[in-house]
Parts: C-alpha cells; structure tokens; sequence
C-alpha cells in the first residue's frame, strides 16, 4: 500500500483547495430551496468554481457527466444532476463538492435542507454530521484507521440508524481517489493502516435511516440508493494530519 506523506508547501495548497470547496457550498445553500432543479445547482456550482481558478473534479471523471454530486432523500451518494430532479419542501440533499485548484484536490459534502423536514431527518442529519465530527476527533498520528470506523458505527447505532459499507473514504491531495481508504465501520476484514503525520484523507460517513444496503437502479452506474427506499445522509471533509493534530482543510 503506498500513501503519500505531504509536506507542509503541500498542506498550504490542500488548505486553499479546501477552502474554495467549502466556500462553494456556503454559496449554493440559498439556491437550494423548493422549485430548484439539481441541474440549476450544479450549473450555478461549476460557473463558481471556474470563475475562482479551479476545475471540478467530478466533472468527465471515468465519464461522470456533472460537476458536482447532488443526492436527495433515498440516494446514498453520486447523484447526478438533472433538469427533471425537482427540489420539494422537506427533501433532505446532499451536495458533494470537489475541486482542482493549482493541482491539488480539495474534497467536502454538506447536507440541506428544503423547507420544513420530519423530526427523523432532522436526526438523521444531526446523528450522520456527529459521527463524522466525532470520526475527525478519533484521527490520532500513531493511532489507526481503524478508531475511525469503530467510533462511526458505535455512534450511528446507538441512535438507532446504520451506516453504508459499499463506499469508503479515501486518499487525496494530488490525486482524487488514493490509499488509505477510510472505512465507516469496524472493518476486521482489511489490513489496519496506521496513521501518521503528513497523511491527507477524507471522512464521509454515509448514515441510513433503515437498512445499510445499496442498490443501483438500471441505466444508472452512478447513483446509489437505500435498498428500503428510506433517507439517507452524508457529511464529508477532507483532513491532514499535521505536526500539531489534525487540520480540517474543508471546516
């Protein structure tokens, strides 16, 4: 397993790439309203992101045609932003952004919500952005990858709800996708990965409301879906582990 270690002109770069992706969904939040197409977000999301120096990464990734994700209500994740998508009062969606800014990559996801939502989803999205706080908190230099997933699956649990094993989060800085990969749960079936200064990931802990599975619906390779067709929620930053404790380059 080969994980790259950054440097701290390294970690300059990824907190700027970090910044601009999360300024990005401090943007778009008062366009995510009722009567929105997730088209209209993505399009008005891409025009940001170019206009500010930077590409989206998402966008003709291994032909993914848009350049964010925007997944609502029963979509797990990669949910692809459409004309016919149709934002109504008490939906719950999650905008994924990520960016390319002079080379490096800056990763984050945050969850709206639109008009007034049901007391469950309100927990839900409560519960789901715990665990990914309290995952950050469990990131240790010398500790494991694994304190991550166990603290996650502990958390979403005891509130009653279950956490995504088909997707992970991964590596990145130079690159989009890399190792260590980040599971959300107590994995015992992957070797453990210690972690250590220099390493850059992300945390993107996926929370059902019902069951964990995912399914994917034909004509789509993208988009993931709750098997029982109920919610679910998604928060994600992206970190480095520095000299003086983890730095949430996307907060």
């Amino acid at each position: 397993m080969a994980i790259n270690i950054y440097n701290e002109d390294d970690f300059k770069k990824l907190r700027e790439a970090g910044i601009l992706a999360r300024q990005v969904l401090d943007y778009i939040s008062e366009f995510v309203v009722a009567g929105v197409s997730t088209n209209h977000i993505d399009k008005l999301c891409y025009d940001f992101i170019v206009k500010n120096g930077a590409i989206p990464a998402p966008l003709n990734y291994h032909g993914f045609p848009k350049s964010i994700c925007t997944s609502v209500n029963s979509e797990i994740c990669h949910g692809i932003p459409d004309d016919s998508v149709i934002l109504l009062d008490g939906d719950i969606v999650n905008i994924d952004i990520t960016v390319i800014k002079d080379g490096y990559y800056g990763d984050t996801s945050r969850m709206y919500k639109v008009g007034k939502i049901t007391d469950k989803a309100q927990k839900l999205i409560d519960t789901t952005y715990q665990c990914l706080m309290m995952g950050i908190d469990a990131v240790k230099n010398g500790g494991f990858v694994s304190d991550i997933g166990k603290v996650i699956e502990s958390y979403a649990h005891g509130k009653g709800f279950s956490v995504v094993e088909d997707f992970v989060g991964h590596g990145i800085g130079t690159d989009f996708h890399m190792d260590p990969y980040i599971y959300h749960f107590h994995n015992t079936n992957v070797p453990d990965v210690m972690i250590k200064e220099g390493m850059v990931f992300t945390i993107e802990p996926m929370i059902n409301e019902g069951v964990k599975d995912a399914i994917f619906l034909k004509g789509n390779d993208w988009t993931a879906y709750t098997a029982d067709g109920k919610l679910s929620a998604q928060f994600e930053h992206t970190i480095g582990v520095g000299k003086n404790g983890v730095e949430i380059f996307t907060l």
